[in-house]
């Protein structure tokens, strides 16, 4: 009796232990197929590219890792991957457990020690938002490795719940129309920035990164920032799908199906300055560009119009600049 019973009790042990596994190769499977379509729809990787991929310590760079690990087993292109940790010098900050993920990985990585931490509790005043300083530093020291080390793609943990909060931030604090581009080259072009995750949602990858148990480290810098404007925007959103189940899935669409022939198009606007240097619309790779189309305040411009869906736009692209020419 002892024995049936302790047989019946391990049931729902087993049970739970079976549906985990099922949803983590439901969960990984989807992941694949919305990253693999966001770099075929973005060209993000070609063969013979040596990808950077920046490890923070979160759930989503980890994911990123991962998948793309899985993904280049199957690829139709060759490419490498390189794991980078920026070690920030954070008080408390546990490398050693990242390094020892990373070495369980097999895949070849470098922790580069810079201390920012301190630059950036110096400079930004107590109660203020740390994230614009502390992103420029990282970016200029990932740039700067990237071209060191022949790297020819830097891809970045970012997932389309980033990017719809980025929306909203530039509408709501900075008067812009701009969210983060899944592909966009450097100011100075020698770089190319990657967002594989752009396609999936937050919800999957946090859900996959529990199944998975990867060493989750918290950033110390922004995550204590509780006032931070865009935990401000994730609520807001949050509580838009729970009113209205859809809403942001019907939001993250807008951002690839975009018509510019409707927004409020001046002759200064960000668009008309671009259509004025190039007579063209801007992903056409029109050869009677105007002098000037090339310079890195041009690509600039280039990647803050971030239009996605291009057969769809530059038809709408096309009317703006007929507008244009009228005036």
């Amino acid at each position: 009796m002892t024995a049936l019973l302790s047989e019946r009790d391990a049931l729902p042990s087993k049970l739970n232990v079976m549906t985990s596994s099922v949803d983590e190769k439901k969960l990984a499977k989807r992941l694949r197929r919305e990253i693999g379509r966001a770099i075929e729809d973005f060209q993000m990787i070609r063969d013979g590219d040596r990808v950077m991929v920046c490890v923070s310590g979160g759930k989503d760079s980890f994911v990123l890792l991962d998948i793309l690990s899985q993904l280049r087993e199957r690829a139709p292109v060759s490419f490498s991957l390189h794991a980078i940790h920026l070690d920030q010098n954070q008080p408390g900050f546990p490398v050693e457990i990242l390094r020892q993920y990373l070495e369980r990985t097999g895949l070849p990585f470098d922790i580069i020690d810079e201390d920012t931490y301190s630059i950036v509790k110096r400079v930004i005043p107590e109660g203020k938002t740390m994230c614009g300083l502390c992103s420029r530093l990282r970016r200029g020291i990932l740039y700067r490795y990237a071209g060191e080390h022949r790297m020819t793609r830097i891809a970045l943990g970012h997932h389309g719940d980033d990017m719809m909060e980025t929306l909203f931030l530039n509408m709501f604090h900075g008067g812009q129309l701009k969210s983060m581009p899944p592909k966009l080259r450097s100011d100075d072009g020698n770089h190319v920035v990657i967002r594989p995750l752009a396609y999936c949602r937050e919800k999957d990858i946090a859900r996959y990164a529990a199944l998975r148990g990867y060493p989750i480290i918290p950033c110390n810098l922004c995550g204590s920032q509780e006032h931070l404007q865009r935990k401000a925007i994730k609520n807001m959103l949050c509580e838009w799908e729970r009113s209205h189940p859809g809403r942001i899935a019907s939001i993250f669409r807008s951002l690839s199906h975009v018509a510019p022939v409707n927004w409020l198009i001046g002759r200064c606007s960000t668009l008309m300055r671009w259509i004025k240097m190039t007579r063209t619309h801007p992903f056409s790779g029109c050869p009677r560009a105007r002098h000037g189309a090339n310079t890195p305040r041009t690509r600039q411009t280039m990647n803050n119009l971030h239009l996605a869906d291009i057969s769809e736009t530059s038809p709408l692209i096309n009317a703006a600049i007929e507008e244009y020419e009228r005036r």
